[in-house]
């Protein structure tokens, strides 16, 4: 009798946890990835724990089976593919959001706007000092992500084509570390997603086409793609594990789902 209880009790908890998951990766999605979560709870859809620490944590973490979904600034690299595979893992790739990446300052700095050749500059250490774009006789600090950061390879990609950040740029472990660590810091750039961005630090117009257009970096912006730096925001799961964290995926992508992303400050997949 006592066996029979008990595995009747064990069977209710699986049912009761058969949609319980675990999300891991990219702070750039943080903010969203927990709203949705949030929301997908309180409706009683299921489970979902949600953690960051950076896209290649995320991919890491699918590659080892210690998460369902990788949340990801960035698309998988080939040397990731190519562990899944000898993990033999089969993976599906999910867009469920769109983001502006956004280069911030200090909101005492009189720059308003940079151009790309600027920013690269910039970053990889050829500018040091703001008077060389028009600003204050000040030297610049440049903060930066970690390496295992989908937006620190996104930066890298689009801004700075693929050359080296300078040697001196300090690598922040999350976003959030960014925002404070500029708005502390007289003469800091650095870069976060959109929904990040407060008035802590001042976002600036960027240009793409060497100075005859800056645009600001909003949610306006980004869906009619006249802000140059924007990106889209990915889940990745094992397929293995396809019937249990559908519910979630699709709860993101409906409208509902879609609304909060619009909420958070990302950007959604239609208008």
């Amino acid at each position: 009798m006592k066996k029979t209880l008990l595995l009747m009790i064990s069977l209710v908890v699986l049912a009761g946890g058969s949609y319980a998951q675990k999300l891991k990766g990219s702070d750039t999605m943080l903010p969203l990835s927990q709203k949705e979560a949030e929301t997908f709870m309180k409706e009683g859809r299921g489970n979902v724990t949600v953690t960051g620490g950076g896209s290649g944590v995320g991919f890491t973490a699918l590659i080892d089976g210690t998460t369902e979904i990788a949340q990801a600034s960035r698309a998988i690299k080939m040397d990731e593919k190519l562990k899944l595979t000898e993990a033999g893992i089969s993976y599906k790739e999910v867009i469920a959001a769109y983001d502006a990446l956004a280069m911030v300052v200090n909101p005492s700095n009189s720059i308003n706007e940079l151009t790309r050749e600027q920013l690269e500059g910039i970053y990889t250490g050829k500018i040091k000092n703001w008077k060389e774009v028009g600003g204050a006789n000040l030297q610049i600090v440049v903060y930066t992500r970690e390496t295992s950061s989908g937006t620190y390879e996104f930066v890298k990609t689009s801004v700075l084509k693929n050359k080296n950040f300078a040697s001196s740029a300090l690598s922040m472990p999350a976003t959030g570390a960014i925002i404070q660590s500029v708005s502390q810091t007289k003469g800091a750039i650095g870069y976060v997603g959109l929904a990040y961005v407060n008035k802590e630090v001042k976002a600036l117009k960027v240009s793409y086409d060497k100075g005859k257009n800056f645009i600001a970096p909003s949610i306006a912006t980004a869906m009619n793609k006249t802000y140059p730096i924007t990106r889209p925001l990915y889940y990745y799961y094992n397929t293995k594990v396809t019937k249990k964290v559908m519910p979630y995926i699709n709860y993101v992508l409906s409208p509902e789902g879609q609304q909060i992303v619009l909420k958070v400050g990302y950007v959604p997949l239609s208008k």
